[in-house]
């Protein structure tokens, strides 16, 4: 028998840690290698962690909301066979000399905190995993605090803790000395010289309301809005378009292009190619901010904003979208669409945007003022297409006719966009809609 390490999956470049939201197995459950075992979550897309070997699940490190670490063990699987992977645990039971070292560390913590350490009682910044780190080798707040850290801004990193361990277990660093009163109940935050404290749930005063508390996007939906809002000085421009040419083309070729393709083709990936068009005309438009620093981007990559079936809202990010002709765009907005709707997002398809566009019109909407999806400087509405009465200019004089028209609202940052800049791009998709070319292939 062998005990094997499950340990979080790498889910990306940027990202570096989850939220366990629910635990798929127990312990005593038999699992299937590739059987999922358990759900998490990032900031964006919820996933599964399966399995890599079969086996009982024997140990789970880590409870439900609890924020891991890439690469961080999260349970143990016992599997059949002496033979154990590199992941894996050599020996079941600790060593004399760790079971020694590890009931001296539990006798310092005892004698030195009278009650479990409460790190929030510390005015310091830790990391979740500096944080679990210390509450497995039992090193308390004073402790924590004293360690000088070689992170940003004096942080404690994992190296240092784990340095700080080290020289405590081989008698290099005595654990420091608190007093039970050291330790106290955290201080509340204050305002204005007001303790701030935990809101309670709202209660409904008739007894007809419903009280429904956020999930854990919306949470994070809201928080992100919020953010942006107080972030950027949101600024709008509106321009109206006539796309009347690409209604009827896509009319026209929609059935054979799902005969050869396999799939539909829609407006959305018609606008997406507009607008890695105006992206490149205008990459003042496809930057971030960072401070008081400009990140001019080398890549245009498009967000792509999607509604769930929940009702919250995510952004794919179609990579390099101004290298992909119309067939290429087509199958990765559907391809992208798909897998929000099912759940099946990659931590990746949501990273690495540098501008977004979402479409309002499918609920109906003329037009909105969208917040823009930080760090990025701009976001583009997509509104209803409509039929209206329009002015007809001709050689031969004005009429009126029905046009197929929409509205396009550019939502930019003022901070580093001005009036000029925004319109114009704004301007520069239209053009390139209205211009679209009736007789081209797809």
């Amino acid at each position: 028998m062998a005990k094997f390490e499950l340990k979080l999956p790498k889910m990306g470049e940027s990202v570096a840690e989850a939220t366990i939201t629910n635990w798929l197995k127990n312990v005593g459950d038999t699992i299937a290698a590739d059987e999922a075992v358990l759900e998490i979550a990032t900031d964006k897309v919820d996933s599964e962690v399966p399995s890599e070997v079969s086996g009982v699940l024997t140990e789970i490190l880590f409870n439900v909301n609890d924020v891991v670490q890439v690469g961080q063990t999260i349970a143990y699987i016992e599997t059949e066979g002496g033979t154990v992977t590199a992941a894996a645990v050599t020996e079941t039971a600790p060593a004399p000399a760790h079971v020694e070292a590890l009931e001296k560390t539990v006798a310092t913590a005892v004698e030195s905190v009278a009650a479990p350490a409460d790190f929030s009682a510390s005015e310091k910044f830790f990391s979740p995993l500096v944080k679990n780190i210390a509450k497995e080798e039992g090193v308390t707040v004073a402790e924590l605090e004293s360690i000088a850290g070689t992170g940003k801004d004096g942080r404690v990193t994992k190296s240092d803790i784990l340095e700080y361990v080290e020289k405590r277990k081989s008698g290099q660093q005595s654990a420091v000395s608190v007093q039970p009163s050291a330790i106290s109940a955290p201080k509340p935050e204050t305002t204005n010289n007001q303790p701030q404290t935990a809101k309670a749930a709202p209660v409904s005063v008739n007894g007809a309301d419903e009280i429904v508390e956020m999930d854990r996007m919306r949470k994070l939906i809201s928080g992100y809005m919020v953010q942006s809002v107080q972030t950027s000085a949101h600024v709008q421009s509106f321009i109206e378009v006539d796309v009347t040419n690409i209604v009827k083309w896509r009319d026209k070729v929609k059935t054979a292009f799902e005969k050869r393709e396999g799939e539909k083709l829609t407006f959305t990936p018609i606008f997406m190619e507009a607008v890695a068009k105006a992206l490149k005309d205008f990459p003042m438009m496809n930057i971030s901010v960072d401070g008081e620093y400009i990140i001019k981007k080398k890549n245009i990559n498009l967000g792509m904003a999607a509604a769930l079936p929940n009702g919250n809202l995510i952004v794919p990010v179609i990579k390099n979208a101004d290298q992909l002709n119309l067939v290429g765009m087509a199958k990765a907005v559907n391809d992208l669409g798909n897998r929000a709707k099912a759940g099946k997002l990659k931590p990746d398809d949501t990273q690495g945007g540098t501008y977004t566009v979402t479409n309002v019109g499918t609920f109906g909407s003329v037009f909105g003022t969208p917040i823009i999806n930080q760090p990025q400087v701009g976001i583009l509405a997509l509104g209803a297409i409509r039929k209206v009465p329009a002015v007809i200019e001709t050689p031969e004089g004005d009429f009126i006719g029905i046009r197929q028209k929409m509205f396009l609202s550019h939502s930019y940052d003022h901070r580093v966009v001005d009036g000029a800049l925004g319109g114009s791009f704004v301007k520069r998709v239209a053009d390139y809609l209205e211009a679209f070319d009736v007789n081209r292939d797809f």
